[in-house]
C-alpha cells in the first residue's frame, strides 16, 4: 500500500532541510535522492559541474573507485551522481535490510570523495572522448547551436559537458571548490520513498548527512530567449540535413500552462497525428519524423522542434514548418483535434505514476517549480474542462512562436 507524498523537513545542523517522503510497502526497498540546488550553472568553467559529478562516481579517496564499487555491489546498493543545469544529484537505492550499510557508504562518499589527480585525469579523458564522439553527432551539433542562438550569453547556451578547452582547463581545486559550494545543507532537498519506517529513516538520514556543512543557499535561475531570431548553418559530410528550430514563448500567465500543454500536443509534440508530423511527413514525405513542442515550467519557456530530411528537401521542409505554424496560430485547432488530445492526455496520466520513482519525480518537479504537489493532477481537471474557443484564443495570442530561429547541419 502507498501513502501520499508529504512535504516535511528534517533538521540537520540547525538547517530545516525539505523532505518529500512517500511510504510504499510494495517491495522491500528504499530510494533516496539528494538534490542540491546549483548544478552546472554554478560552475566557474563550462563542464565543471559534469566533471564534479563524475568524480563523485569514482568512490572515496581511501578506497578508490574499484574497491568502493565492490562494497556497493556486495550489498546490491546503487549510488550514482549526476548533474543538471540547476541541480547536482545523488541517487541512492538499496534493499531494506541494507539501509544502514547504504547510508554508511553515502556518508563516506560525502566526507571524502576521491579528489585525486588520478580520478580527475580519468573523468577528463572520458569526457574528452565523449566530446570527440559528438563531433560526428550531427543532431547534437545542430541542437547545441540552436541553444546558442536562443539563449545567447546565458548558462543554457553552454553544453553540460563543456568543450575541449574548458574541460582541459579544469583543475582539482576547481572541482573541490565546486563540491564545497554545492554539497551543503542550505542547498539540499531530499526526495525519499519505499518500505521505510519514517522515524528510523529520518534518524539514519540525519546521522549520514550531518557531515555536510551548512553553506550558502542558491536561488533558482530563469532564462529568457533572445528577442532577435537568427539562423546558423554548419557544413558536415552528410547526405541529410539536420534542422533544429525554436522561438521564445511569452508566458506571463502561468495559470494557463495546461493550455500550453494541449497546444504543444496538437502542434507537434504527439508524434503521429500532430500537425507537424502530418504536414511534413505524411502529406509531403519531407522527413522521417518532425516534432515541435512548447516548453513551459522550467528554467526557460520556449518552443523547440526538429526534423531530418534529404539535403535537396531542406529549404522546402523549412518553408512547410513555417507555414504549418502560421496556419496553426491564425486558425487554431478543430474540435476533433482537441478531443483527441484530451483523450490521450487524460488516459495516459495514470501510466506516468505507476512506479514509486515516477510519483516522487512528479512531486519533486512540482515542488521545485513552487507548485502544489498534486499540480499535475489539477491540470488534468483543467484540460478536461477546456473549451475549443478558449484554446484557440490562447493559441492566437502567441504569435511570437512565428519568429523562429533555425540551426542546420547540412
Amino acid at each position: 500500500m502507498n501513502a501520499e507524498t508529504k512535504i516535511q523537513s528534517v533538521e540537520i545542523n540547525g538547517v530545516a532541510v525539505p523532505l518529500l517522503f512517500e511510504q510504499s510497502k510494495n517491495i522491500p526497498v528504499g530510494s533516496v535522492q539528494l538534490v542540491f540546488i546549483g548544478g552546472s550553472a554554478d560552475g566557474a568553467k563550462a563542464g565543471l559541474g559534469a566533471l564534479s559529478a563524475k568524480i563523485l562516481n569514482e568512490g572515496t579517496k581511501d578506497l578508490g573507485s574499484v574497491e568502493f564499487a565492490k562494497k556497493l555491489e556486495s550489498k546490491a546498493i546503487s549510488l550514482y551522481a549526476s548533474v543538471g543545469l540547476q541541480t547536482l544529484n545523488l541517487e541512492l537505492s538499496y534493499l531494506k535490510e541494507f539501509q544502514n550499510e547504504s547510508f554508511t557508504l553515502l556518508n563516506e562518499l560525502l566526507k571524502q570523495p576521491n579528489l585525486t589527480q588520478q580520478a580527475l585525469s580519468k573523468v577528463k579523458t572520458l569526457t574528452l572522448n565523449k566530446l570527440a564522439q559528438q563531433e560526428d553527432d550531427f543532431d547534437t551539433i545542430a541542437e547545441q547551436n540552436l541553444y546558442k542562438i536562443l539563449f545567447k550569453g546565458t548558462a543554457m547556451a553552454i553544453p553540460l559537458l563543456g568543450d575541449k578547452q574548458s574541460v582541459e582547463s579544469v583543475s582539482l581545486q576547481d572541482v573541490e571548490q565546486f563540491l564545497q559550494r554545492n554539497l551543503v545543507l542550505k542547498r539540499l532537498i531530499i526526495v525519499a520513498g519505499g518500505d521505510l519506517q519514517e522515524n528510523e529513516f529520518k534518524a539514519t538520514l540525519i546521522n549520514a548527512l550531518s557531515t555536510l556543512p551548512v553553506g550558502e543557499s542558491k536561488e533558482k535561475l530563469s532564462f529568457e530567449v533572445t528577442k532577435q531570431p537568427d539562423s546558423v548553418s554548419v557544413k558536415k559530410p552528410t547526405q541529410q540535413a539536420f534542422v533544429y528550430f525554436g522561438s521564445r514563448f511569452d508566458n506571463a500567465d502561468k495559470s494557463k500552462n495546461y493550455m500550453a500543454r494541449v497546444m504543444s500536443f496538437i502542434l507537434g509534440g504527439s508524434g503521429f497525428g500532430s500537425r507537424m508530423m502530418e504536414e511534413v511527413r505524411v502529406k509531403r514525405g519531407l522527413a522521417y519524423s518532425a516534432y515541435m513542442r512548447v516548453n513551459v515550467g522550467d528554467a526557460a519557456e520556449y518552443t523547440s522542434g526538429y526534423l531530418q530530411t534529404k539535403l535537396e528537401n531542406k529549404d522546402e521542409a523549412i518553408k512547410v514548418v513555417k507555414e504549418v505554424i502560421k496556419e496553426f496560430v491564425n486558425n487554431g485547432v478543430s474540435e476533433e483535434e482537441l478531443n483527441a488530445a484530451k483523450a490521450f492526455l487524460l488516459g495516459s496520466e495514470p501510466l506516468r505514476e505507476e512506479s514509486l520513482s515516477q510519483r516522487l519525480n512528479a512531486k519533486f518537479l512540482n515542488y521545485f517549480r513552487d507548485l502544489p504537489l498534486d499540480h499535475h493532477k489539477r491540470e488534468l481537471d483543467q484540460i478536461k474542462d477546456l473549451k475549443l474557443d478558449e484554446l484557440n484564443a490562447y493559441i492566437k495570442s502567441h504569435k511570437e512562436i512565428l519568429e523562429l530561429s533555425f540551426s542546420v547541419v547540412e
